[in-house]
């Protein structure tokens, strides 16, 4: 009875699973990715490290220094930083406490 389980049933076919493409981003900033991260990075509503990597085609240590050197500018503002993961938005005017 107990080597009896699969009688009956057809083994089961592996797929061949799909292929990822190797992403090929810049490692270095060049002057035309510099000027269109200066420019368009700002006004993004969620920045992320992972954001630019895919809208800039850049790796994820120079998306990091990126958006370090945007924040020390005040071109952009931190949000949350937890663990890994840093969440920035556009800069605003400062906000105010109401009491």
């Amino acid at each position: 009875m107990a080597g009896k389980g699969n009688a009956g049933k057809t083994k089961k076919k592996w797929s061949k699973g799909k292929v990822q493409d190797k992403a090929n981003n810049a490692v270095f900033f060049n002057a035309e990715t510099l000027a269109k991260l200066e420019k368009e990075v700002p006004t993004y509503k969620l920045i992320t490290p992972s954001v630019l990597v895919d809208r800039m085609r850049i790796n994820g240590s120079l998306a990091r220094r990126a958006l370090r050197e945007l924040e020390t500018r005040g071109s952009i503002r931190l949000v949350s930083a937890h663990n890994s993961q840093l969440i920035y938005t556009r800069a605003t005017a400062p906000v105010t406490a109401e009491a």
